[in-house]
């Protein structure tokens, strides 16, 4: 790597943390001179504006995150244990989450819902992009005949993506993973009475 894409990956992460922990509005240039290091004229000399930061640092965080889901959900074996993986993420979301700062979609999508479209719309794309892999899992444990026939794919990703956001939220708001940890465990049980196959 050259480098100055060595130093413009090092300006998104760097940036990345920062955005994610203090928002949009709430990280300044100066904020991000200071973290990374890099001077004004080094930064515009790889970025034209703020928002071009933002819009890259968010990629990162989500690609991140993203790599975390898969991870976890290439060490289940059935398509309820997958569903369930997307929890086991964030199990720890109070000390330990997989990226500094909690869910970088939650995080941006609450803050830039009425004020930057073009994150906003990041946001909205990863929010489909979790909801697809979870629809697609569903669809294989269906085919699989683990699920029911009838089951809704579509109704049970929105529940459960719903479920594991609102957890993310609960617990960072009251610094207690018990919310991530008792919604974790409810799911397992929806998915074991409700979803299952009966065999």
């Amino acid at each position: 790597m050259k480098k100055g894409d060595r130093t413009r990956e090092h300006i998104i992460m760097k940036s990345a943390a920062i955005f994610n922990q203090r928002g949009y509005a709430g990280t300044s240039l100066n904020d991000i001179i200071a973290d990374t290091g890099i001077k004004k004229g080094g930064i515009y000399r790889h970025f034209t504006s703020k928002d071009e930061i933002a819009l890259e640092a968010y990629n990162y965080a989500a690609s991140l995150v993203s790599r975390k889901f898969s991870e976890a959900i290439d060490q289940e074996q059935s398509a309820s244990g997958r569903l369930v993986a997307f929890f086991r993420v964030y199990e720890d979301v109070v000390n330990n989450p997989p990226f500094i700062g909690g869910c970088p979609m939650q995080n941006t999508a609450v803050e830039s819902d009425d004020t930057h479209s073009e994150l906003r719309d990041r946001a909205s794309q990863g929010l489909h992009t979790v909801l697809d892999l979870m629809k697609s899992i569903i669809r294989d444990g269906i085919n699989a005949g683990e699920f029911k026939e009838d089951l809704d794919s579509d109704a049970l990703a929105s529940f459960a993506f719903s479920l594991l956001e609102g957890s993310i939220l609960l617990s960072k708001v009251d610094r207690d993973n018990k919310h991530m940890q008792m919604n974790t465990a409810n799911f397992s049980i929806y998915l074991q009475q409700f979803c299952l196959k009966i065999r």
